[in-house]
């Protein structure tokens, strides 16, 4: 007997395979959309942490901000993520070691570190 065409059961292994190959695919989607999210966050974070690390750098060296200790430099908020900033500065004879912290939760909770040396 000759048939022409697909039984019922080869159709439904095909829809099979192509769900768990769509599913596969959805999952990858999933996957960079968080990592796009991750890198955005990251980046707005090194943003916020260089340009004010740069500002405190560029302060006089009597500064009452460059006097040792730990400070609360405030929040930004971006994309409606809160940036909690803060810096330590270390005084050693002639040096001041500033360190910039930025923290921020996107689900996780996240720090990046800026430090810089500066010499009086």
């Amino acid at each position: 007997m000759n048939k022409k065409g697909f039984t019922l059961i080869e159709v439904l292994i095909g829809l099979v395979i192509l769900a768990v190959g769509l599913l596969a695919i959805a999952g990858m989607q999933i996957t960079a959309v968080r990592g796009n999210f991750f890198s955005h966050y990251l980046t707005q974070a090194s943003y916020v942490g260089q340009d004010r690390l740069e500002l405190l750098n560029n302060l006089p060296v009597d500064s009452a901000e460059l006097q040792t200790g730990d400070f609360n430099d405030g929040t930004t908020t971006i994309s409606g993520i809160v940036f909690d900033r803060s810096y330590t500065v270390v005084v050693s004879g002639d040096i001041r070691t500033i360190t910039y912290t930025v923290r921020w939760n996107d689900g996780m909770n996240r720090t990046i570190t800026f430090s810089t040396i500066r010499s009086i």
